[in-house]
C-alpha cells in the first residue's frame, strides 16, 4: 500500500481504518468480525487506526485493544478523540486528560500518536442552525479553544500521552478558518472530501459550512490532512446499509443518497462500484495524506483496498465527478 507524507507520523498508509464501522455506527457487525477486519487491514499495509469514544460507546477502542493485545505496534499509529463540548476553561485539561486516560486504558496503550478535538468549533456567540439546544454538548467556542484547549493539548504532549493534536474540520466556517490561521494552528485536521461536497447529518452548526473551502484553507496553510466521509455516510454507495434513525437525525444522509444517483450512474458507466469510485476520488485529491474508511467488515475493506490498488483518477475524471452536483 502506498505511503504518504503526514507530518505527525512521518509517513502514513494511504488508507486509514476508521472506528465508525468497528463501533457499528454504519450498520451491524460482530466483535469477531470487527477484530478480523482490523487484522486484515494491518496485513494489507494499513498503518493508521482512527477511533473515538463515541464510536459504539467505546466499542471501537475496545476492538483495537483486543486486536493488538500482545502484538508489536511499533510501526503503527493510533488516533483517538474527545468530544469536549463547552466547559469552563479551568476544567478543560482535566476533562481531556480523563477522556484520554480512559481511551488509553481501553486500547491497552500508554500513548496515542494523535489526539483530536471531536467537538465542532464555533464563535462564542454563534447560534447553531440545527440542534442549538445541544450546542454546549456538541460544540466548543473559539475563546475556550484558544485559551484552554490548545494549552491542554500541549500539556498532554509534554506529559508524553499524545504525539500530536488536531481538530475535525467540521463546524462554523469562520471559526474553522480562524483556527486554521491561528498562531498555534492544529498539527493535523480531518476534512470532508467527497464529490457531493457534503458532511450530511453531522453538519448541524453552520448552513454556510463548505467542506471544500475548509480543506483548501488547511492545504494552503500546510496542515496535514486526513480525509473523512469519502462515501458520505453511505450516500455514495450502491445502497444504504442501515435504516434511517428514528429521531430523523440522519435525514440529510438519506437525502444525499438520492441526490447521488448521477454518481452511481457514472460509476456504472465506468465499470466500477460507487464505493470504489468515491474512495478513488478522495485518494486522488492533492494534499490528502490518508483516507479514513468507515468499513465494518472484511468484505467492505477489500473493496477499499482494491480501490487504492487501482490508483488515482485522472484530472479529467476528477473534474467530471466534481461537476456532477
Amino acid at each position: 500500500m502506498e505511503k504518504r507524507s503526514f507530518n505527525p507520523f512521518g509517513q502514513v498508509s494511504s488508507l486509514t481504518l476508521g472506528g465508525g464501522g468497528l463501533g457499528q455506527v454504519w450498520g451491524e457487525t460482530t466483535r469477531t468480525e470487527a477484530i478480523a477486519t482490523v487484522n486484515s487491514a494491518s496485513e494489507h499495509g494499513v498503518t493508521h487506526f482512527d477511533v473515538a469514544p463515541m464510536y459504539g460507546k467505546g466499542e471501537a477502542e475496545s476492538v483495537i485493544g483486543e486486536a493488538f493485545k500482545g502484538k508489536s505496534i511499533d510501526d503503527l499509529f493510533f488516533t483517538t478523540k474527545c468530544r469536549l463540548g463547552s466547559l469552563p476553561d479551568d476544567q478543560v485539561y482535566d476533562y481531556l486528560n480523563k477522556s484520554l486516560t480512559r481511551s488509553l486504558d481501553t486500547m491497552n496503550m500508554q500513548r496515542v500518536d494523535l489526539f483530536l478535538l471531536h467537538s465542532q468549533l464555533r464563535e462564542d456567540d454563534f447560534i447553531l442552525f440545527s440542534n442549538n439546544e445541544h450546542r454546549d454538548r456538541n460544540s466548543t467556542g473559539l475563546s475556550s479553544y484558544f485559551n484552554a484547549v490548545i494549552p491542554a493539548f500541549e500539556r498532554l504532549k509534554e506529559e508524553g500521552k499524545i504525539g500530536a493534536w488536531g481538530i475535525g474540520g467540521i463546524g462554523q466556517k469562520d471559526a474553522l478558518v480562524e483556527a486554521i490561521n491561528h498562531e498555534a494552528p492544529p498539527e493535523a485536521i480531518q476534512c470532508v472530501i467527497n464529490p457531493l461536497n457534503s458532511a450530511g447529518a453531522i453538519n448541524y452548526v453552520d448552513q454556510e459550512y463548505d467542506p471544500n473551502l475548509i480543506f483548501e484553507e488547511a492545504h494552503k496553510n500546510g496542515i496535514p490532512t486526513l480525509a473523512i466521509r469519502a462515501v458520505q455516510a453511505g450516500a455514495l454507495t450502491a445502497s444504504m446499509d442501515r435504516a434511517p434513525h428514528p429521531s430523523g437525525f440522519d435525514k440529510l444522509d438519506f437525502e444525499d443518497y438520492f441526490k447521488a444517483e448521477p454518481f452511481r450512474e457514472i460509476a456504472n458507466e465506468w465499470g466500477t462500484s460507487a464505493a470504489k469510485l468515491a474512495h478513488r476520488f478522495a485518494l486522488s485529491i492533492d494534499g490528502i495524506s490518508s483516507v479514513i474508511l468507515g468499513v465494518k467488515n472484511r468484505e467492505e475493506l477489500e473493496e477499499c483496498i482494491e480501490a487504492e490498488q487501482e490508483g488515482k483518477l485522472t484530472p479529467a475524471e476528477i473534474e467530471t465527478l466534481q461537476n456532477l452536483f
